[in-house]
């Protein structure tokens, strides 16, 4: 008879089990959601200065007003208000290159560069990443919105400098901070999903699943997001904005 192992959950008539803990006794009510979350990623229990800055993480990608994925998750909602995980799913699968993935891209970048070093001089890897990038984009470089600084980034490194966790991927990302106008030519924000992916970086989450911290955040924002379509619709005022200033034109030829 085949067995499958688990350290996550598991049932019996009596009892539920959660990371070899009883769920009901030692987990509900102590355990706070964002401590649950990085121990079942990580099956380690976090120390009160990484849940600390884990859920700095949670609170920073949480919700960013009408974006793209709030306003899909709104506008399925108003198509089918019968399925709010539809439009929970709509919000989630928007989380791409633009937005929410800069999170996993910007610890992957940092990771790759070191991992591959034994070099404890910040600035000058950071400027010699930069100049091997030549061109191409730097995750985590720059913001539409907050041009002269992400405050979402000062007060991560604040609360991680606090704890005692600015580890290699924060202390690169910071030197990234500081050298970049010197290949650039310009200066630009480090923004705030791209600190978080540092963070996570720093903090030993699977770099596979940092993307899946920032929908993890998200989807509280997109609940928020629709609770407010209860109270105060625009869905609707948004469709028809749309349909009203749609404009028939004959299709391109190629």
């Amino acid at each position: 008879m085949a067995t499958y192992e688990t350290a996550l959950g598991a049932s019996t008539t009596d009892t539920i089990t959660l990371l070899g803990k009883d769920l009901a006794r030692d987990v509900m009510g102590t355990v706070g959601f964002g401590e649950l979350a990085f121990w079942l990623a990580t099956q380690r229990r976090p120390s009160p200065g990484e849940t600390r800055l884990f859920e700095a993480v949670l609170a920073a990608l949480a919700d960013h007003g009408f974006t793209p994925t709030a306003i899909v998750s709104r506008l399925t909602f108003l198509s089918a208000p019968d399925s709010v995980q539809g439009a929970l799913a709509a919000g989630l699968l928007g989380g791409g290159s633009r937005f929410l993935g800069v999170t996993e891209d910007a610890g992957r970048f940092l990771h790759d560069v070191v991992s591959g070093t034994d070099s404890t001089d910040w600035d000058a890897l950071a400027l010699e990443t930069l100049q091997a990038q030549g061109k191409a984009r730097i995750p985590g470089l720059g913001h539409h919105v907050h041009k002269n600084g992400d405050p979402r980034t000062a007060r991560l490194y604040e609360i991680a400098e606090e704890e005692g966790l600015v580890g290699p991927h924060l202390s690169l990302f910071a030197a990234i901070g500081r050298v970049h106008p010197r290949v650039l030519g310009r200066t630009l924000p480090l923004n705030g999903a791209g600190t978080c992916g540092a963070v996570l970086a720093d903090l030993g989450l699977p770099l596979e699943l940092l993307r899946g911290f920032a929908l993890l955040a998200r989807t509280a924002g997109l609940i928020g997001q629709l609770a407010e379509e209860l109270r105060n619709p625009v869905a609707n005022e948004i469709f028809l904005s749309v349909d009203s200033n749609t404009r028939s034109v004959a299709p391109v030829e190629e």
